[in-house]
């Protein structure tokens, strides 16, 4: 057998799919046979692709706009000899390149996680005889052995089963094990309901089985997992499209400037050397050098708050791009939900009890529709909850993280539920002693005991499993008073239908008396005589704090879906209590689209129904992966969480993927931007905000420092087209733009959060990083720089008889202390500065002071007068140069009075 054929293995009997793979399952296959078809197949392993060598990432950090422009100004400035400004621009560019690259090494390991997610053991039935190998050397065909705790070796067509769940949450997003079976399906069944079929990398809970292996490596269902997340698109976060768009504009404005410059200079017939250093010294004065350096630490800054809210970013622009999320798609399986089983209705007697109370926990009251609880008044609810017990094979335990489940979660809950009444597990055990059971078997759906009540009582036998199961064969209901009863014509389908419609899974209880010398039970002890006792529905449930943090996403406007591999009906309950869709939410009013509706879809029809639909069940990783794409294709920006391998793909295709940090799997978190150290859906809220401050401080920043460029640019633009000399050199002009951007403009990163930060709406992607606003704010405080410098230096130079020196020491304070100034006003764009509170942010006041201290070293101190050829200053030139700034300062305040105003009417 050297080729596989195409076949929809779940659809055909075992006997077929052993047939078509040449396999025996009581021997399996001969170890000959098994070399030859792995060396035909190939390793049982994840193919891994090939990414960039470490150089070329690292050289594609100088790829940007202005970091080309910054290299050029290297080139040209060392050429002229100007040592010291080629040091400096250099250094820059080099630190910005080098914290790239990091932070772009630490991403993008998801496929790696996968293949080791794959590394294994498998017990496989070879020449006959059990052999343990090695996962990777599983062929197709091979009969593999699997029990609780094994973990599936690869996709296998399941031949027999004996009480077989598997856990394969990871994969579906089921937040249940699945009870497998051996039978015959339907060609269209979803991933999820393909119940003859053991997938690659879920884990066996209980049971075991036996199946044949029909794919293996890239072929399996982890294995399409694997393609999809390296085919899914990286995408540029809004704020690196944003910096590459304002930065191509630069760009063409500085060249087009420098060009000008020379050109006037040439026509004017001034030295072509003195006229390229000018054009160097407008280039280099208008591209804002801080500004990358400024936008990493304020990213870092932002990864800094976040982790103390529990939030991890593993990428420095996710940071930024949640504060413009419209869109949240979140799993619900342990990231809406407390991924544990809670019994929250029971149904005794014909009485109806609600829990309160969530997870495995024994915290939590039962009471009746009237708000009382008499478990002594009610021998059924007393039953039932007994019977919760003793049918029972896991247990609840209290571990230092919280109360966890050893066994299956359903009747892990059935056990958080009678100690809620208080009943002790271990009392009821040792009092009811089991004397037989009859294992819970996929084709009659239930499960039953044998008890011993003690010498001359009758023994009993509790029985629990489906309602189909279990109601069929009773005809008379164990009533509260301990007497039979016969049940209302309805009654029960009723109790069941209401359960149902708020997404409970229901399991039903019966009960029969036996003889004393009963020590064995069969399933003909079932066929009659059973005492129906009542139900108990229960549910995954949702996080209260989630809740609230839905709530709060839903008030800054972001929209929030589930999308789940969960039942309809389950994720349409969940979603009803979360707030994501209205009282009538149900699949019956379309309100909630399956993975089957979603493949009937054509890709536009899908953009549609992704963006008025709020829930999405019963979702393949595929069907994840295009409803992300889909929700971009309308311009969302779009964040998915998630916790298992299926949600990879939709997680490295989204804007920015959350991966759960405690329960999330590797592959998840390596595929994650941002990961939820404390899987709090809550978290997500608390990043929003810290998301959103940080994108203002960074408009706050990009808004005070461009003044700064477009004033010096003019300077040089002004001096050349009226022929005079330079009022700052370039030398200068580097000192005035590193020195404030790391000493002024950074400390705006520190700048706390404003007020109502989330009451408004998502910012729209199209939107630049500017508005008009604060264009013509940059436009209004360029002028006032130049007016000042230009005019001032010109003043300067005729008072003092042509000292240049002087004049320029001058020009550079006006910018300097303009700047810091102007600083002040950008602590917020449209509010006054005494609204913030003048303390409130204390590194600003530090940097003010830093700076000043080498203001004035580079006005007075000789060696600075030496480097930077500027020369001491007296009280006249600081009283203009106080004068000039505190101008800029009132006429900004008023300008954001004047709009405010307007605004307001």
């Amino acid at each position: 057998m050297d080729s596989l054929p195409e076949k929809v293995w779940h659809s055909l009997k075992s006997e077929e799919v052993l047939n078509v793979l040449e396999s025996d399952p009581a021997k399996g296959l001969s170890n000959q046979e098994a070399a030859r078809r792995l060396e035909a197949f190939g390793p049982n392993e994840l193919t891994q692709k090939k990414g960039q060598g470490p150089l070329i990432r690292f050289l594609l950090q100088f790829k940007q706009p202005l970091v080309i422009i910054l290299l050029a100004a290297t080139a040209i400035t060392l050429l002229l000899q100007e040592y010291v400004d080629s040091i400096v621009i250099f250094g820059v560019v080099l630190v910005n390149a080098i914290i790239g690259f990091v932070q772009e090494s630490k991403a993008l390991k998801a496929i790696e996680a996968l293949a080791k997610a794959m590394v294994s053991e498998a017990t496989v039935l070879r020449d006959g005889e059990r052999q343990r190998v090695n996962s990777s050397k599983l062929v197709p065909g091979d009969i593999v052995l699997l029990q609780s705790g094994d973990k599936a070796p690869a996709d296998m067509r399941l031949i027999k089963s004996r009480e077989l769940q598997v856990d394969e949450s990871a994969l579906t997003g089921e937040s249940v094990p699945v009870q497998k079976a051996e039978t015959v399906l339907d060609e269209d069944m979803v991933i999820g309901d393909r119940y003859n079929m053991a997938f690659s990398s879920t884990l066996v809970t209980y049971g075991a089985g036996q199946g044949v292996v029909v794919s293996t490596g890239d072929r399996t269902e982890i294995g399409r997992i694997n393609e999809l997340i390296a085919s899914a698109d990286i995408l540029e976060t809004p704020l690196t499209q944003k910096i590459h768009h304002f930065s191509n504009i630069l760009l063409y404005a500085i060249l087009a400037m420098a060009v000008a410059t020379f050109i006037i200079g040439f026509i004017r017939g001034q030295d072509l050397v003195e006229m390229f250093m000018a054009s160097v010294a407008l280039a280099v004065g208008a591209i804002p050098e801080g500004l990358p350096a400024a936008i990493t630490i304020t990213l870092a800054i932002g990864v800094s708050r976040m982790a103390k809210r529990n939030a991890i970013i593993r990428k420095l622009p996710a940071v930024e791009t949640l504060g413009s999320t419209m869109v949240i798609c979140s799993d619900k399986t342990g990231t809406l939900t407390q991924n544990q089983m809670t019994v929250q209705d029971i149904v005794a007697g014909g009485i109806r009890y609600s829990l309160t109370g969530v997870g495995y926990a024994p915290e939590g009251e039962i009471r009746d529709e009237e708000g009382n609880f008499d478990l002594e008044a009610n021998l059924s609810l007393q039953e039932l909850l007994k019977a919760g017990v003793l049918c029972n094979d896991s247990t609840v335990k209290k571990a230092e993280e919280g109360w966890r489940v050893e066994g299956d979660p359903t009747e892990g809950a059935l056990l958080t539920s009678a100690m809620k009444a208080g009943y002790s597990v271990q009392q009821l055990t040792s009092d009811f002693p089991r004397l037989d059971t009859i294992p819970f078997e996929s084709e009659r759906q239930y499960m039953a005991s044998l008890h011993d009540q003690g010498e001359g009582k009758p023994r009993i036998i509790y029985v629990k499993g489906s309602i189909e199961s279990i109601c069929v064969e009773c005809s008379v209901i164990y009533g509260p008073d301990g007497e039979p009863d016969v049940p209302k014509a309805g009654a029960i389908t009723q109790w069941v239908e209401s359960m149902a419609e708020k997404g409970l899974r229901v399991l039903a209880f019966a009960r029969k008396e036996v003889s004393p010398d009963t020590t064995e039970i069969t399933h003909a002890d079932l066929e009659q005589g059973l005492e129906f006792m009542g139900l108990q529905g229960m549910i995954d449930p949702p996080r209260p704090e989630a809740m609230d943090a839905v709530e709060a996403c839903q008030a800054a406007g972001i929209r929030v879906k589930m999308i789940t591999g969960d039942h309809a009906g389950t994720a349409a309950a969940i979603a009803q209590q979360m707030g994501l869709c209205g009282e009538t939410c149900s699949y019956h009013t379309r309100e909630v689209l399956t993975g089957k509706d979603i493949a009937a879809l054509d890709d536009q029809e899908l953009v549609e129904q992704a963006d008025s639909t709020a829930v999405f069940a019963r979702v393949s990783p595929e069907q994840k992966l295009r409803l992300v794409e889909a929700l971009q294709k309308r311009d969302n920006v779009v964040a998915m969480t998630g916790d298992g391998v299926n949600d990879a793909p939709a997680l490295r295709q989204a804007n920015i993927g959350v991966a759960m940090g405690i329960t999330g799997t590797e592959v998840s978190k390596e595929s994650s931007d941002m990961i939820l150290t404390d899987d709090n859906f809550a978290t997500i809220k608390a990043a929003v905000e810290e998301g959103r401050g940080v994108f203002d401080n960074l408009v706050k920043f990009i808004t005070w420092t461009l003044p700064t460029n477009g004033g010096e640019g003019l300077v040089i633009l002004i001096a050349i087209l009226l022929g005079t000399a330079l009022p700052i050199l370039p030398l200068q002009i580097l000192w005035i733009n590193m020195t404030t951007a790391l000493l002024l403009g950074l400390m705006l990163a520190f700048e706390p959060k404003e007020e109502g930060i989330m009451q408004r709406m998502p910012r729209d992607p199209s939107e630049p990083i500017l508005t008009r606003t604060l264009i013509e704010r940059i436009v209004l405080v360029s002028l006032l720089l130049v007016l000042g410098a230009f005019g001032l230096f010109k003043l300067e130079v005729a008072l003092m008889g042509g000292d240049e020196s002087l004049a320029r020491t001058l020009a550079v304070n006006v910018f300097v202390f303009g700047e810091m100034f102007y600083l002040f006003n950008c602590r917020s764009i449209t509010r006054p500065v005494w609204t913030l509170g003048l303390f409130s942010n204390m590194f600003l006041w530090a940097g003010v002071g830093i700076m000043t201290a080498l203001q004035l070293l580079f006005t007075y101190a000789p060696f600075m007068n030496s480097i930077f050829q500027s020369a001491p200053m007296g009280w006249a030139e600081w009283g203009m140069v106080f004068a000039n700034s505190l101008l800029i300062y009132l006429v900004v305040e008023t300008e954001k009075w004047v709009r405010r105003r307007k605004a307001e009417g």
